[in-house]
């Protein structure tokens, strides 16, 4: 099989599972939460503005409108992560995620000459710098 058609095999057996669909299923009940897609543009428009403030020369910044926006963004973002959509979207999200790296570390490890029957991706990632390294994607 050649490598591009293997890739878009691969592609159809991310789509297909399991995890993968319980990402968009939840990615979809995110967009459709009006409460909290409202959060999510308040959250934004604060960092906008505070971003703005930071910005300012020493003499026009106001550091108490920056310690209150930041203070706003704080609770706007602990109420969009509590948010069940949301926790079900980052948990779902996470899973993903770890298939993909687990993917990615199989072909790293296949590229450098592994075998693909038997190369297994780091549980972990190895806590060092990741310059140069293909390894766990971390």
């Amino acid at each position: 099989m050649e490598p591009i058609q293997a890739a878009r095999e691969l592609g159809r057996a991310i789509q297909s599972d399991e995890r993968f669909r319980a990402y968009f299923a939840a990615k979809d009940k995110n967009d459709g939460d009006g409460v909290l897609q409202n959060l999510i543009g308040e959250f934004n428009l604060q960092r906008e503005n505070l971003t703005m403030e930071v910005s300012k020369t020493e003499g026009e910044k106001d550091q108490s409108k920056i310690d209150g926006l930041n203070e706003k963004m704080r609770g706007t973002y602990a109420e969009i992560m509590s948010n069940e959509n949301m926790k079900a979207y980052s948990q779902a999200k996470n899973e993903v995620d770890k298939m993909i790296s687990q993917v990615n570390q199989i072909i790293a490890m296949c590229c450098e000459g592994a075998d693909p029957d038997t190369c297994e991706p780091a549980a972990k990632s190895c806590g060092s710098g990741c310059g140069g390294c293909g390894g766990c994607g971390g």
